[in-house]
Formats: C-alpha cells, structure tokens, sequence
C-alpha cells in the first residue's frame, strides 16, 4: 500500500491545476423530490435509498435527490435504518425495504462477504468511467460517493497557546496534559493506526498493522482516556465541555461548535480517510432507478454541491473545479493527500474479529 491509497498523482492530474474560486454549478433545485421515510407513492417511478438521515441525509437531499428527481422523474424515498444487522437482515429475509444502500464503503465489503449485494455492473454507470476514482472505491459490489476522515481536536484555549500537530503529540501527555477520547469498536475500526504513527511508523508503512506494538503504545496514553466514543457527536460535546482536551474526532462533526464560538480546532497530520458509498441490495425492486441515481450522484457538479453543504471529500477529482478553494477543506481536498492515509478495508475485514475482542479485553482491563 502506498502512502496515500487514494492516489494522488491520478487525482491531482484529474483537477488539472484549474484555478481555485471557479464559480460552483449548481446541482441544486426546487422542488420535494426526496421524502422521508419510504412510504408509498402513487408515481410508478420510485426509488427507496438508506442513508443515516439528520445532516447528511439533508445535504443528500438538497444536493442529489431533489435535482435527480427534477431531471428524471424518478420518485426518491429515504428510509433511515442505522444498524448493519438490521439491513442485512431485510436482505437476507428476501424482503429489503431499499433499493440503494448509501453506507461506508467498509460495511459494504461486508455485505459483498455475506452475498447481500449485486454485483455492480459499471456499463451502466458512465460517470464512473476514468473519473480519476481511486480503484479501491471501484469494487466489484460497492461503488465510493464521498470522503471523510478521523482527525485530531484539540482545545485552543489550553497548552499555553501551543497546539498539539501530530498523533506523536496527542501521546505526549507532559507537553500537552489533560484528558483524551479515542474511538470504540462501535464506532468503526480503532485507531490502532494513531497509536503506530505516534510510535513513529510512516505512513506508507502502517499496513499490515503491527498489532502487538499498537496495544503497547495504547498502554503509555490509556490512563489518560477519559472516554472511548462510540457515536459522531461525542467527541465534539466532550471537548467542548472540557471534558477531554483532546480527541480523534469525524472530520466536519465538529464544525457547528467552532462555527458557534467554541475553542476548538483539528489537524489533518495523519488523517484517517474512508469514503461512503453505495450498494445495491439482493431482493432490490427498482435495481435500474438505483443505477440512474448512482451515475447521477458521481457528477463532478454533484459532488461538488454535495461538498458544499455537508463537509465531506469529492472522490471525483473534477468536482474540485467547482470548488472555491476556502470551501474545499475536505478530507480529498489536494493539499490533504501528503498528510493522511487511506483506512485498508482488507486488512481490517480479515482482523477485526481477532483485533476489536482484544480492544474491548484492554479496554476493560
């Protein structure tokens, strides 16, 4: 694995150095075309999507499923069902409530494991084709939509007017004291990969993770976690309570409580991206609206709209020509790629079994 799984050559040659501030087309337009909740509908043409609602249901809303409707007619109905058991339990009954499936693209290896998914068939998604997508986000039962990524917060108002720039920093409880939270396995992976990048592994070498030696560096900083999080907004609420002074946070969660005055900032040194994507269910009964509304979410002034209103990252790297430069502070934003690294789904599908039992034993110990 390179350092920067998304691949950053193909991405910054497929923004091609357009100047930053390009006016933005919109991908917007009037209209209800998106409902809540998947009740019936009288227009023959529907389509029903799982997303995780609030925010990011809202921006998906405004951005892609209102002007898909517009465009095409096609009724689309969102149905917000937040556990991956439950959704593999309607497949696997025959009987899904939803057409698409917008989940991380991690929960969707794991349906493609479990048989719960259609293979894709990318003839019949046009915007896919040499978008600049990274390959991994291309997969044979699960297409990527948007990135994000685990950063670190911090308080502003401690440390001395220092501000803590590395997970090594984040571990140096003498330089910068005060209570942390770190991620729970009910949350997504734990961040073993912060822990090693603290120890002083490079990025390009994180993978295969050195298990033994992650849970060794976790042992220096564990008396000093006040909390392992298990939801988005937590760790934001944490910090600005002072309740910890510093966090791995979702890039983006906490950007209300800052925009509304909190002294809280992060870092992208050592970012942990993953992507969202979409999914087409076994049992799915408009499998050709899903396509239509997969093809038409991976249009670069999609995408950008999208990034717009809620903070995550383009994985088409044209998106960015609509993208003024103050709003693309993005988890694939160009001048992020150096700084992060890209979450290996298969490693952590062939161990978390072994891994997230041994977390929750250290975790309690």
């Amino acid at each position: 694995m390179t350092d920067v799984g998304i691949g950053r050559r193909t991405f910054l040659r497929a923004i091609g150095g357009v100047a930053a501030g390009t006016a933005a087309m919109s991908a917007t337009a009037c209209g209800d075309g998106a409902r809540q909740g998947g009740s019936a509908t009288t227009s023959s043409k529907t389509v029903v999507v799982r997303d995780i609602g609030g925010a990011y249901g809202e921006a998906n809303r405004k951005a892609v499923y209102e002007p898909f409707s517009k465009e095409t007619g096609i009724q689309v109905d969102v149905v917000d069902i937040p556990r991956y058991a439950q959704l593999l339990a309607q497949i696997e009954e025959g009987r899904p409530q939803f057409d698409l499936i917008d989940i991380d693209m991690s929960a969707l290896a794991r349906f493609a494991r479990a048989d719960a998914t259609q293979e894709l068939d990318y003839d019949r998604l046009k915007n896919a084709r040499n978008a600049g997508i990274a390959e991994s986000l291309l997969s044979s039962h699960g297409v990527g939509k948007n990135y994000w990524a685990s950063v670190m917060a911090y308080r502003t108002d401690r440390f001395g007017g220092r501000a803590p720039r590395t997970w090594a920093d984040f571990w140096d409880t003498g330089a910068f004291p005060g209570g942390r939270a770190l991620q729970s396995p009910d949350a997504g992976p734990p961040e073993l990969e912060f822990a090693l990048l603290a120890d002083g592994v490079p990025l390009d070498r994180l993978y295969p993770l050195d298990v033994d030696r992650a849970f060794r560096v976790l042992d220096a900083v564990k008396d000093d976690v006040r909390e392992f999080w298990a939801d988005g907004a937590t760790p934001g609420h944490l910090l600005e309570r002072g309740d910890v002074l510093l966090s791995s946070v979702w890039h983006g969660r906490p950007s209300a409580l800052i925009e509304r005055g909190a002294p809280l900032a992060y870092q992208w040194n050592g970012a942990r991206r993953q992507s969202n994507g979409f999914g087409i269910p076994d049992g799915a009964r408009n499998v050709d609206a899903a396509y239509r509304l997969i093809d038409f979410a991976l249009r670069p002034e999609v995408q950008s709209a999208f990034a717009r209103i809620y903070p995550m990252g383009p994985v088409v790297p044209a998106a960015y020509k609509y993208l003024p430069k103050e709003a693309a502070d993005l988890a694939s934003s160009p001048e992020h790629l150096y700084n992060g690294f890209d979450l290996d789904i298969d490693w952590w599908l062939k161990n978390r079994e072994a891994v997230i039992p041994r977390w929750q034993e250290w975790a309690r110990s």
